[in-house]
């Protein structure tokens, strides 16, 4: 198992990590801000202008502490850790069906029909709790119930597959502004823009599935397979494909529903966003640690697991899911059982 807590994340711009002892050492110039035994991590997540001595690295990849890089609104540097680990014939099995696109088309099409159900979830649930454009939501839903039908077919091949996925975003996204319900002058939602993002509502979007990706790719790591290597999302370079597959299905009930509740139970405002001169709309550092404060509280939460039918902390669902996938790229499932969301 592992813990919920266990990961530092450092959002302070100018400051820098390094080894004292069996310690994570934080500071800032000649001020240290705060010493962590590197035994209670799992790892160490840092935004913008933050640095590590090289000592600092080695001692994380010695100790298998994930260390990522990131930049301040959330696109994904680099990642050090230390050798590898997990069964060889399990990422040899992971690799040959990344390559069979027959062998991958059944993972494929668990998790998109997993992400667009879900994504219906969320919003029926909306439309159950009287929002404003609850016919809207309700449209919207049986929408995406025809997307979740057609990809549950077996004739859609994995680019099929993916393009049902990408209209099924876009049925979904094009009513997100109708799920906010607070503060609407302040977060108003007019679709999805990533890199840079260009307004509140997609800056909160892009820093919490760049929360989600981390904890995917570690869960990942840590049953043996390989983060780079997915079957929805081809290979690329510095790209974690495989964590951004498994982070579809858990996406819209973990992180985009803690954004909604940020916006609507107005934790967050005005006050908690900077824009740069190229438009870019960034979370500052007191947005970025009201965030990371509400990430760990809904980690803590508890949900059935359908599969497993025990209560489990919202935290562990990534590694639950990656467990599953090792074990369906065993032969223990015939099928990859992706998490769909009850409630």
């Amino acid at each position: 198992m592992k813990k919920l807590l266990n990961t530092l994340y450092v959002t302070r711009q100018g400051t820098y990590l390094s080894k004292e002892g069996e310690t994570i050492t934080v500071s800032e110039g000649d001020e240290t801000l705060i010493r962590v035994p590197i035994h209670t991590l799992h790892g160490v997540v840092c935004f913008g202008r933050v640095s590590a001595s090289p000592s600092l690295m080695g001692f994380c990849g010695d100790r298998g502490v994930i260390l990522s890089f990131f930049t301040e609104w959330g696109q994904f540097l680099c990642r050090v850790h230390g050798p590898v680990s997990g069964n060889i014939h399990l990422r040899r099995r992971q690799y040959r069906v990344a390559d069979d696109e027959a062998a991958c088309q059944g993972i494929v099409r668990s998790i998109v029909c997993a992400k667009v159900a879900n994504c219906r979830q969320v919003l029926m649930r909306a439309a159950r709790e009287g929002y404003d454009e609850h016919e809207l939501l309700n449209k919207k839903a049986d929408a995406l119930k025809s997307v979740l039908e057609r990809a549950a077919r077996k004739q859609p091949d994995v680019d099929g597959l993916r393009g049902l996925e990408g209209e099924a975003g876009k049925e979904y996204f094009s009513v997100f502004n109708g799920l906010i319900s607070q503060g609407k002058d302040v977060f108003e939602f007019r679709g999805r823009s990533r890199r840079p993002p260009l307004d509140r509502v997609n800056a909160l979007l892009s820093f919490v599935y760049t929360l989600l990706v981390h904890d995917v790719a570690g869960a990942l790591e840590g049953v043996g397979l390989d983060p780079g290597c997915g079957f929805l999302h081809k290979d690329r370079p510095g790209r974690p494909s495989l964590a951004l597959d498994v982070m579809e299905e858990l996406r819209p009930v973990i992180a985009d529903r803690l954004v909604l509740s940020l916006i609507n139970r107005q934790q967050l405002g005005a006050r908690h966003f900077q824009e740069s001169e190229g438009g870019a709309v960034l979370l500052n550092e007191d947005g970025r640690k009201e965030v990371l404060t509400a990430w760990q509280k809904r980690k803590q939460e508890e949900f059935l697991h359908p599969i497993l039918e025990e209560r489990i902390p919202v935290g562990l669902l990534a590694h639950v899911q990656a467990m599953l996938l090792a074990r369906h790229l065993r032969g223990d499932y015939d099928m990859y059982p992706a998490l769909i969301w009850r409630g």
